[in-house]
């Protein structure tokens, strides 16, 4: 028995020494790294651990962050200080946690309610977690590091002897890593005050370009008597954007670059030579609360700054900093910019310069010629919107004393595109009504009408509608209805499955398709893609559309006027005695067109058209509550495809990021737990998505055009058995999805899992 004690006692003896030399050794460690890399082996052997993770916490981030040894490099993981991990939690409570089986959801609750274990390291590696022993590093009481072990060796747990080690190593780690915080912290400070600060340390500082890149970027830009700034961004490929952030935060000031929206106003620019302006890289940009901005290329010169100061008497100034190309671009702009090409900027300027009033004269139903500049105007603005890919222009007064803006609608969003001073704003409307042949004259009601137009060599269309608004302003919407090329069905990013079906149904020699979604959801542009997959010279095809926007060679078009009662229902009982093979109506607004749709298709026609209903199940029922037979709908249906348009992540700035489990988890839910698990998709440090960083070709935004998400609902005999007993729109539903439908939200999750949208874009379209 006293054997037995002395041993015990020789062996805490021993334990004793070990952890005192672990100690010093920690003490004595150069750095961080090498506490993370040299010293693991053995701490875990003397805590009698399998593997072991000494985190730090990144304040800055909200994150810890370790290092470890994988195929021989150092490699780093990260956690958030969260209830989602156990090392998070640790650190976000400081306390000590010591569970017996991670999986165990019953233990973890009773620790934390919230409290979860993520599997997913041990499914990837195959290395399996037993035990765990989680140790906060503390500093004067807060948590700054956790010590994390993993899978007692010897025994069913982490003993409170491994506690007590555990314990006595993490407060040696909390002083050792606030020392090497001291010591890293004091020679940043004697290493910036060595070297004189320069506006390029943000760059170095980032990893952007190197001190010896820096260096020979100076050089080059005295050798060629030029600007850093411009050798860095043409020869490093420094992004224009981190230039600007280096400026901004040596300068301590905003950042502008140049951009053809802003015109520097031109009662500032009155009195000053554009020569002297040119030769000094400043100008005054705008007006910003009572201050006028100015933009310069070195706010911290003290010379110019004085000339500045002396050119704008008694006006309150604040500085911006820009790239002197930039300045030169909007001084450009000022003077005219290139000779002879015509800007919204030097327009405006020469409006101003006419001073057109509120009054326009007019004779023989066109514009004086002295307002040149207001047809010019009205012109740019149209141009404009067809460079932009603009689908609307929004023309918005709002009196004479405020400025009427310009906004236009791009991927489906509205952005300003210019402001205008509202002294102009009735020349303007005036204008675009003698485009458009309306009544200048009245302006208490609404009017509609058409404007062709040429840009380059295209001919566009563009459907005009003129609103009375408050305050006796008048607002003009304008739609632009560019001749589209046809999409060919190939390209409308639709999953293997609706295309193939699409494509089958449509070699059919009679029955009916409906496309379905609301107003702007690309229907048009779909039945064009299916009439351009079966057109072909012994098919006959009659189109009655409004308007016709997509022309095809072999297809006979139609354009409706209603006014003139020639409606779709009009148009085809016409096709139906111009011996038709197909038929596509542009809309079936009432149960006329349908009925006659449903005839036609029963009589040997392929009938397609759209509908404005929300989804391909809700058309059936809106169809039979519109009054049709249900015998004869479900004998004509073969088809029903609903659609609607998202915004399509930008290619030029498309970048990959690890999401949250929050988002993994709404992907999962939206799509359908048990459906979503058949994807293989698992939450993993190599599960991706993907969003738009922000660019020059996608105005900042991260989306440049978009796609359709579809779901394609097909007319089998058990389907059509349903629709002739009027099943209700969730029995509808679940049938189709058994029979391989992918819903819309569906298609927009598989289609976000692909990069080519965001699950954002897909809720705001497709989720009540």
């Amino acid at each position: 028995m006293a054997q037995q004690s002395v041993q015990i006692l020789q062996e805490r003896l021993a334990y004793e020494q070990k952890l005192v030399q672990l100690v010093d050794r920690i003490h004595s460690a150069k750095g961080i790294d090498s506490i993370f890399i040299e010293l693991q082996g053995e701490i875990l052997e003397l805590l009698d651990a399998d593997r072991m993770t000494i985190y730090a916490v990144d304040t800055a981030k909200k994150e810890l962050y370790s290092k470890f040894l994988a195929l021989d490099t150092v490699k780093e993981i990260r956690l958030p200080i969260s209830e989602k991990s156990i090392a998070g939690y640790v650190a976000a409570s400081g306390r000590v946690v010591n569970i017996v089986d991670p999986y165990d959801r019953a233990e973890l609750a009773k620790i934390s309610p919230t409290l979860s274990f993520d599997g997913s390291w041990d499914q990837k590696t195959g290395f399996r977690t037993k035990q765990i022993l989680g140790m906060p590093i503390l500093h004067d009481g807060k948590p700054i590091g956790v010590i994390q072990l993993l899978n007692k060796k010897r025994g069913a747990r982490f003993t409170k002897e491994d506690e007590t080690g555990a314990s006595r190593i993490a407060k040696t780690l909390g002083i050792a890593f606030n020392n090497q915080a001291q010591l890293s912290h004091s020679q940043e400070l004697a290493q910036a005050q060595a070297r004189p600060k320069t506006k390029f340390d943000y760059l170095v500082a980032q990893q952007r370009i190197t001190a010896q890149e820096l260096n020979s970027a100076v050089a080059e830009a005295r050798r060629r008597q030029t600007d850093v700034e411009s050798i860095l961004i043409e020869q490093y490929k420094v992004p224009k954007i981190e230039v600007g952030s280096a400026l901004s935060q040596f300068y301590e000031c905003p950042f502008i670059e140049y951009d053809d929206k802003i015109l520097p106003p031109p009662d500032l620019m009155k009195g000053l030579r554009l020569e002297y302006l040119r030769r000094n890289f400043w100008l005054p940009l705008k007006r910003e609360d009572h201050h006028i901005v100015v933009l310069i290329d070195n706010p911290q010169d003290l010379q110019r700054v004085d000339s500045v100061a002396q050119a704008l008497k008694n006006r309150k100034i604040r500085w911006a900093v820009g790239l002197r190309k930039d300045i030169l671009s909007f001084l450009g702009q000022v003077g005219g910019g290139d000779a002879g090409k015509d800007s919204i900027g030097t327009i405006i300027g020469d409006l101003r310069a006419e001073d057109v009033g509120d009054t326009l004269d007019v004779s023989g139903g066109e514009l004086d010629e002295n307002d040149s500049a207001v047809i010019r105007l009205a012109n740019q603005i149209i141009v404009d919107a067809y460079k932009s890919r603009a689908s609307d222009i929004h023309i918005e007064p709002y009196g004479a004393q405020r400025d009427t803006v310009i906004r236009y609608r791009i991927d489906g969003g509205c952005s300003e595109y210019q402001k205008i001073p509202g002294a102009y704003r009735r020349a303007i409307v005036a204008r675009i009504k003698i485009m458009a042949q309306l009544d200048i004259a009245e302006r208490r009601k609404p009017q509609d009408g058409k404007i062709k137009f040429k840009v380059a060599d295209r001919e566009i269309e563009l459907r005009v509608a003129t609103i009375p608004t408050a305050n006796q302003n008048e607002d003009v919407v304008m739609r632009v209805l560019s001749s589209s090329e046809l999409v060919p069905l190939d390209k409308l990013d639709m999953t293997p499955r609706n295309l193939r079906e699409l494509k089958r149904i449509s070699e059919k020699p009679y029955g009916l398709i409906l496309c379905v979604g609301p107003t702007g959801s690309g229907k048009t542009t779909t039945l064009h893609a299916l009439l351009g997959h079966i057109n072909k010279p012994d098919r006959k095809i009659w189109t009655a559309e409004d308007p016709v926007e997509i022309t095809q060679y072999g297809l006979r078009q139609v354009q409706v006027m209603p006014k003139i009662g020639f409606d779709f229902a009009a148009a085809m009982r016409a096709f139906l005695r111009a011996d038709p093979d197909v038929i596509m109506v542009g809309e079936m607004r009432d149960e006329e067109t349908a009925s006659t749709g449903i005839e036609a298709s029963l009589t040997g026609h392929l009938v397609l058209s759209t509908l404005h209903t929300n989804s391909a199940v809700e058309t059936v029922v809106r169809l039979l509550d519109m009054g049709l037979d249900p015998f004869n709908f479900a004998d004509a249906v073969l088809g029903i495809l609903g659609q609607r348009l998202v915004k399509r992540v930008c290619k030029d700035c498309r970048q990959e990021y690890h999401p949250e489990r929050a988002e993994y988890d709404e992907l999962a839910q939206a799509f359908g737990e048990e459906a979503f698990a058949t994807l293989n998709q698992k939450y993993d440090g190599s599960f991706v998505l993907y969003r738009g960083k922000g660019c020059a070709s996608c105005n900042k935004t991260g989306y440049r055009g978009r796609l359709g998400i579809h779901e394609l609902l097909l007319a089998t005999d058990e389907m059509k058995r349903r629709i002739q007993s009027k099943a209700r729109v969730a029995e509808l539903l679940e049938w189709a999805r058994a029979e391989g439908m992918t819903t819309l939200v569906q298609d927009g999750v598989l289609k976000t899992l692909g990069g080519l949208t965001d699950f954002r874009q897909v809720k705001a379209v497709a989720i009540k």
